[in-house]
């Protein structure tokens, strides 16, 4: 399974993010080298498309079938349809539930089969979850210290309005799809859509 293993706040220097995002705690004290320099027109819109790929991520091919999914979509503008269907990955919505301290570990958990949706295993990170899936950790694995040590962390974390998480069973459930007002990332879709419309 192929994978990004660059270094997260070096990363997250490049592309203007706050490592907050990610759900990493640690701030990164260098400036970036490209501070203040001014971008181009195209060197804007891949920083917006690296950005996103790199807050939910995902690689380049299956982010451009996302894409071309979300431009197939009857209702809401491509841009908009793109950033609903990575927040309805199941790794993602794992970390917005806090049940995982970064998306890739919420991405693991899922991998090692520890997800159950709609009572159904479900070991596929991209998996899309809709609305009023119920998603929890399987049975066997909610008393593990594992479960215990990420609450800790993320209990004090914000769950979306669009989700129901009930931590006392490590369960939640997925109220509604959401709009793009109930999504926090700092992305501009529309450079992203522009992009790929060259």
């Amino acid at each position: 399974m192929a994978r990004d293993m660059s270094p997260v706040l070096k990363r997250c220097r490049s592309l203007d993010l706050e490592p907050t995002f990610l759900g990493i705690d640690k701030k990164s004290n260098r400036k970036s080298l490209r501070a203040g320099k001014k971008m181009s027109e195209y060197g804007l819109q891949l920083r917006e498309k690296q950005k996103a790929k790199f807050i939910y991520g995902v690689l380049e091919k299956p982010f451009r079938n996302n894409f071309e999914r979300a431009k197939k979509m009857k209702n809401g503008t491509a841009g908009e349809n793109l950033l609903i269907i990575l927040e309805l990955r199941l790794d993602n919505v794992l970390f917005r539930m806090g049940y995982g301290r970064t998306r890739k570990e919420a991405r693991q958990i899922v991998d090692h089969k520890h997800v159950l949706v709609n009572g159904k295993r479900v070991n596929i990170p991209s998996y899309q979850v809709k609305a009023g899936d119920v998603i929890e950790i399987a049975e066997k694995y909610k008393s593990a210290q594992r479960y215990k040590d990420i609450l800790e962390v993320t209990d004090g974390r914000l769950v979306p309005a669009w989700l129901e998480a009930d931590h006392n069973n490590l369960s939640g459930t997925v109220k509604e799809i959401p709009t793009r007002d109930l999504i926090d990332v700092p992305v501009n879709e529309m450079l992203i859509v522009e992009l790929y419309s060259k």
